[in-house]
This record gives structure tokens, sequence and C-alpha cells, in this order.
């Protein structure tokens, strides 16, 4: 199935009620994991201990926030979560490149879309 044909926002013409992306601060984006997604939340305040911590230089906060945005837009939709997740494995298994190909640009893309959704989406 082509990723332009997958619609994660909506079942058969319903919207879903998936949390609202939260400002896009690291506090902000830290309680929304805590609150909607608390299996993040170790690995979150992990590498932020481990890139962040008490450094003087915020250089690496956008790219954190970057992925942990993505991370969480992810894990608040669980049948997204685990679409992604299907097509990681069957990309790994797949004996035929271009399907894996297919697969992982599928993953790809919809990695994307949820790296775009801003706040309160």
């Amino acid at each position: 199935m082509p990723a332009h044909a997958l619609h994660f926002d909506g079942y058969e013409g319903e919207p879903l009620r998936w949390p609202p992306m939260p400002e896009r601060t690291p506090q902000a984006l830290r309680l929304a994991i805590q609150e909607h997604a608390p299996h993040l939340l170790p690995a979150f305040e992990a590498h932020w201990k481990r890139v962040i911590g008490d450094a003087f230089n915020i250089t690496p906060v956008p790219a954190f926030m970057r992925l942990w945005w993505t991370q969480y837009a992810i894990a608040r939709n669980p049948v997204l979560d685990s679409h992604l997740r299907d097509l990681e494995a069957r990309a790994a298994k797949s004996e035929d490149p271009e399907e894996s190909i297919r697969l992982l640009e599928e993953y790809s893309h919809l990695r994307h879309e949820a790296a775009g959704r801003k706040p309160g989406e």
C-alpha cells in the first residue's frame, strides 16, 4: 500500500482522538511523554542527560527535540506505531531488495509526516 493512501488520523471517517502535540519546548514535550507515552520517558531522560545534561552549549537541543518530537508523535498513535514497527520488521525479513526499499520508503515517509506535526495537532 503506498504511503499516501495511509491515513492514521481517522478510522472509517471518524477522527481518532490522539493526544495533541504539545508546545515545541523540551519541558512541554517531556510532560506530554510522561502523560501519554510513559514507556518513552526513561529513554528520553537518559538521552537528555547524556546529550544535554549540564552542558552550557545548546547546539544539540534542536536535533534532540526533532528526534523526540517524532518519537512522541508516533508513540501517541498506537495504530501508526504498530504499522511502523511492522514495516521495519517486514523490510528486515524480506529477501526481495525492491520490496525492502518500498517498505523502508513508506516507513521514512510516515516518520517524516510525524516529524512535521505542529503543536496542537
